[in-house]
């Protein structure tokens, strides 16, 4: 059964708790489609807002910011394939945004996936093998949609398909879900459990204003300020910013590195890092909680730059705080050891 959220809802218990697992940022890529006359398919993953521009055409017609197929489909729906930028992931929910799409609208789309070894492809996949992770679905024009399934799929997959029935217009397509990745088998790896491409989530945050706080985990280092965190100006004595972050896997951390790279007049004048292990999120403390044991004192950052600071002890950790002091941007956040369990 589906469920239909609030973008509030949708928020609050997809987006923070899950990540987008076909972003280009992210690293997804559209491998096939049934055609982007009107406008690319690409566009579907992109981690930008959809925008317009009335007085926009190109020789195929209207110009949109999106994935526009032609008129009069012959087929039942038009499709899109797309590779997932993570190793594997288990499903949950998606996002469709319509968005200036109106009259030329997607009328109902569907959500299916399947799990491939990297010897196989989808140019020839029979339809047999797709499974359905939202079934056909309506949609309306110039608007978001957010889908959620009653419980995250037991399978976990590597490529996606959405459907569009029977054609028509779709802005931007996220497909939330938990990420499986593909750990090493010897404990004395040692691994960035931040990362998202091995399960890291930035479950909570004190703001986002310029840049979302789920960039610090990204892979690389980015192509400007636009794809770290940052938050606004504070104005308030004492005031910080923050970022929970829920690892991959529980782990005995021995560095954290800390990127600034492109933030050369708002970097944090100095950042701080803890960490506790917890359970589950429920049972995560406060920000200014004395719970937090303290892994990194208060340190000077600087602009454009790496820097990393070791980590003694042999405690094992689940989830890390991280705190810019008073505000800034940061581009990403490290965290490196060895994972003990799951």
């Amino acid at each position: 059964m589906i469920k239909v959220l609030s973008q509030k809802d949708f928020q609050e218990k997809i987006v923070t708790q899950y990540t987008d697992v076909i972003g280009e940022k992210l690293g997804g890529k559209v491998l096939k489609f049934s055609d982007e006359w009107f406008a690319e398919a690409e566009n579907l993953i992109k981690p930008k807002a959809p925008i317009f521009d009335a007085n926009k055409f190109v020789p195929a017609g209207k110009w949109y910011d999106g994935w526009e197929t032609r008129r009069h489909n012959t087929e039942e729906a038009d499709y899109v394939i797309i590779k997932m930028g993570v190793a594997s992931a288990k499903l949950i929910g998606c996002e469709i945004d319509t968005a200036f799409f109106n009259g030329n609208h997607a009328p109902h789309i569907s959500v299916e996936a399947v799990s491939l070894g990297e010897d196989e492809g989808v140019e020839s996949l029979p339809d047999s093998k797709w499974e359905s992770v939202i079934p056909k679905t309506e949609c309306g024009p110039s608007q978001k949609h957010f889908f959620v399934r009653d419980s995250i799929t037991e399978t976990n997959y590597t490529h996606a398909r959405l459907r569009m029935y029977p054609d028509g217009g779709i802005a931007r397509f996220r497909l939330y879900g938990s990420v499986v990745p593909i750990l090493p088998s010897d404990s004395t790896t040692i691994l960035d459990t931040a990362s998202v491409l091995n399960g890291g989530v930035a479950i909570d945050r004190s703001d986002q204003h310029f840049g979302t706080a789920d960039n610090l985990l990204l892979p690389g280092r980015g192509h400007d300020m636009g794809d770290g965190w940052e938050t606004k100006r504070s104005r308030e004595p004492g005031h910080v910013d923050w970022v929970v972050i829920r690892l991959g896997a529980s782990t005995k951390i021995s560095s954290v590195l800390v990127d600034t790279l492109h933030f050369r007049g708002n970097f944090p004048q100095k950042i701080n890092v803890k960490a506790i292990k917890v359970v589950n999120d429920k049972e995560i403390p406060r920000f200014d909680s004395d719970k937090w044991d303290l892994l990194v004192g208060d340190s000077k950052t600087g602009p454009d730059k790496e820097l990393e600071f070791k980590v003694s002890g042999d405690k094992v950790y689940s989830h890390v705080l991280f705190t810019m002091i008073p505000d800034g941007g940061v581009k990403r956040v490290r965290v490196f050891g060895n994972i003990v369990s799951n």
